[in-house]
């Protein structure tokens, strides 16, 4: 299994507009982050992870093939305001959209016109299920259990994915969990993170935020849950320049970057492939 950071930024991006700053004037590609967004392939499935307005620029570079299903943190525009850019997916049938309560409410209310009883043409073909912490499920050979982390005051979503065998069983040693806007997460959703092999989670910046976990905070989880190797997504300008930040992470713990291809069952061997669309 194969996770492709399509973006690592903040609601705002890397470069923020207007913004003249030691970061965004940076040449260094690395520091160009796009909304946050993830794609998550076995050689039989391939998922989204969120699906935000910069999802057309960001899934151009890639083949052009089914997308099996599409999982949604939230109801927040950085993460799923590039639904409607989903259309050309739909010829290969109806695209499989999975989201919690609140976040199912919120695509009703984005994209009225997908779920109209009399739809126009060409409108995206959605198929909208509604999904729970704790409660797993399998698209293709993917298992995957959401749990809750807390955005502030806003219950969201986290991913724990594991690919399965040929006789459906989950393999060892090849477990990603993704978390992006965690603030706090309660002691009780603690379990659903230990013992990932790969952990994605947000880390906004050096100061304190309300809604975000700065880098600190981050990295005092990954410590927690004893990740073997954690990715910092969701970051803004103010977390720095992506190489000078990493330079002083341990080799454990790294600033992701857009187009950064990771496998999960390398990573257990210490291998990366890092590349830059």
């Amino acid at each position: 299994m194969k996770l492709t950071f399509l973006g690592t930024g903040t609601s705002c991006g890397v470069p923020t507009i207007g913004c003249q700053c030691h970061t965004c004037t940076s040449t260094d590609p690395h520091d160009q982050r796009l909304r946050c967004s993830a794609l998550v392939e076995t050689e039989r499935t391939r998922l989204l992870i969120d699906c935000g307005p910069d999802f057309r620029q960001q899934i151009m570079p890639h083949p052009f093939r089914r997308i099996d299903g599409i999982l949604i943190t939230h109801a927040h525009y950085d993460h799923m305001g590039g639904m409607d850019d989903i259309r050309p997916y739909c010829q290969f049938g109806e695209i499989n959209v999975y989201a919690d309560p609140l976040a199912r409410q919120g695509m009703l209310q984005m994209l009225p016109y997908c779920f109209a009883e009399h739809r126009y043409p060409g409108v995206p073909a959605i198929q909208l299920h509604e999904i729970h912490p704790h409660e797993a499920f399998t698209i293709g050979d993917i298992h995957i259990l959401p749990f809750q982390v807390m955005h502030h005051d806003l219950p969201i979503l986290g991913y724990r994915l594991t690919p399965l065998d040929a006789q459906g069983k989950q393999l060892a040693g090849h477990t990603l969990v993704y978390i992006t806007d965690m603030k706090t997460i309660s002691p009780s959703e603690v379990p659903f993170v230990e013992g990932c092999d790969v952990l994605i989670v947000n880390a906004l910046r050096h100061t304190p935020h309300h809604s975000h976990q700065m880098l600190q905070e981050a990295v005092a989880f990954a410590r927690r849950v004893h990740a073997p190797q954690t990715w910092l997504v969701h970051s803004s300008h103010d977390i720095g320049r992506h190489a000078e930040v990493n330079a002083q992470l341990p080799p454990d713990i790294q600033l992701a970057y857009d187009g950064q291809v990771i496998s999960v069952e390398h990573l257990a061997c210490g291998v990366v492939d890092n590349k830059i669309m």
